[in-house]
């Protein structure tokens, strides 16, 4: 366990991990959940799937869409619903170039607050390996609504595959550590700015801000919020709306007719 992450080896992953791999020299980091035999079912936004692929995967893959037909060992890499971003990858390609680093859950406040970054733990507790699997398996088939870098991306999927927790308004911040991170950073130093006047003293100054910093992260955390409800993954789509639209064609398909007749 670092203060940054928690680096593993491919060999102590088991099938409902929730693992990630930083990008772009820890800039950010992407999530998904482990579900054995080499493969991640992870969320990614449609048009940077084929960016999140290696260049051997891309071989062959579908312009169009950006599912590749073929993987240097697994024909079956890449697969995806039509117009999802839920996707299942091997391993390799998941990875890319990157390492594995396995997400931390039921820790406890000491160890969330000493992370130096977001995304890498929670104080929620996990359910079991196979309840984990079921709700990934079950979103490749259905999808996640729509991807959003702050409300809906790769790390609240993972968040939601292993605890079923979801934020009940979804109008603010989603249950994301790393989201959280980016807003947090420049509102505690927002917040803590006029204290340069009152603190001669530089080191007292950043102390106060990363210490607004990470009680920022803290309260958005999934396991200490009092806005999560648990959701079963088949109601997934009522809860988030997803159904409405269906809905609304269908009733207006019925006016349509009424008023023919």
């Amino acid at each position: 366990m670092g203060l940054l992450s928690h680096r593993v080896g491919r060999n102590e992953i088991k099938p409902g991990d929730h693992i990630y791999t930083w990008r772009t020299v820890f800039t950010y980091s992407h999530h998904g959940i482990f579900v054995g035999g080499s493969k991640v079912v992870h969320f990614t936004p449609e048009h940077n799937w084929i960016g999140n692929l290696s260049t051997e995967a891309m071989t062959n893959s579908n312009p169009t869409t950006g599912i590749p037909s073929t993987c240097p060992t697994f024909p079956d890499c890449g697969f995806r619903q039509l117009n999802s971003g839920v996707a299942l990858s091997c391993l390799d390609c998941f990875l890319g170039k990157g390492s594995i680093y396995l997400f931390e859950y039921g820790v406890t406040p000491q160890v969330f607050l000493a992370k130096v970054r977001g995304g890498t733990c929670t104080t929620a507790q996990s359910d079991s390996p196979e309840i984990v699997i079921h709700r990934a398996m079950h979103l490749l088939q259905n999808g996640f609504g729509n991807y959003d870098v702050f409300q809906n991306n790769c790390e609240d999927f993972a968040l939601y595959c292993k605890t079923g927790l979801l934020i009940a308004e979804r109008l603010g911040m989603g249950s994301s550590g790393q989201a959280s991170s980016v807003i947090g950073a420049p509102l505690a130093a927002l917040l803590s700015s006029p204290l340069k006047l009152l603190m001669p003293s530089p080191v007292g100054v950043a102390t106060v801000t990363a210490g607004v910093y990470c009680m920022s992260r803290y309260a958005t955390d999934i396991g200490v919020r009092s806005d999560v409800v648990k959701v079963a993954v088949e109601d997934l789509a009522v809860n988030l709306g997803w159904s409405r639209s269906t809905e609304e064609e269908v009733d207006e398909g019925t006016s349509d007719e009424q008023m023919v007749i």
